[in-house]
């Protein structure tokens, strides 16, 4: 047995308890498999990953600071930066100043960088549909069953994410 095939047997124990290392392995296979899907589906989508998420995260947030999306997305400043400089050039983020301080900047999407995350996002899902279209029913309801305790388990691990250090 290979460990692909491991991994979500060991994502619980034997009487059904969520394991942290199986989940962990499982969703980071699952995060490759999608990017990689979605780049064979979208083939002229340029943009990186990280991009989309800076993208994303400004597009719900709009007039976000560069500082605060770092500490957001726990990026280095400086990648924020330079990622924020390249989209800002493909036309896909707009900088303005502060209205309570002219020295900070703030971050909105244009309507080309919406569209990149609406596409981006519509992607993915087109990629998981299919996905799911070849697994058994029951495997498909057992996936159903499990969203309110991933989105629950996504939600711990933010609010974990945004305690300060050493918490």
């Amino acid at each position: 047995m290979n460990s692909a095939d491991s991994a979500p047997q060991r994502a619980a124990d034997r009487d059904g308890t969520a394991r942290s290392d199986g989940i962990a392995e499982v969703i980071a296979r699952l995060r490759r498999a999608l990017r990689r899907g979605a780049r064979v589906a979208d083939p002229g989508n340029r943009l990186a990953v990280a991009q989309l998420e800076v993208l994303a995260a400004v597009t719900e947030q709009p007039a976000v600071r560069p500082g605060q999306l770092a500490r957001q997305l726990h990026m280095r400043p400086n990648t924020v930066t330079t990622i924020v400089n390249a989209l800002s050039a493909q036309g896909m983020l707009e900088r303005a100043s502060s209205a309570g301080d002219r020295r900070a900047i703030e971050l909105t999407a244009t309507e080309a960088g919406q569209q990149a995350v609406l596409t981006w996002q519509a992607t993915n899902a087109a990629v998981l549909h299919l996905a799911l279209s070849t697994l058994a029913a029951p495997q498909r309801r057992a996936l159903g069953a499990a969203v309110p305790a991933l989105d629950a388990l996504a939600q711990a691990i933010d609010r974990l994410a945004d305690l300060p250090p050493g918490s």
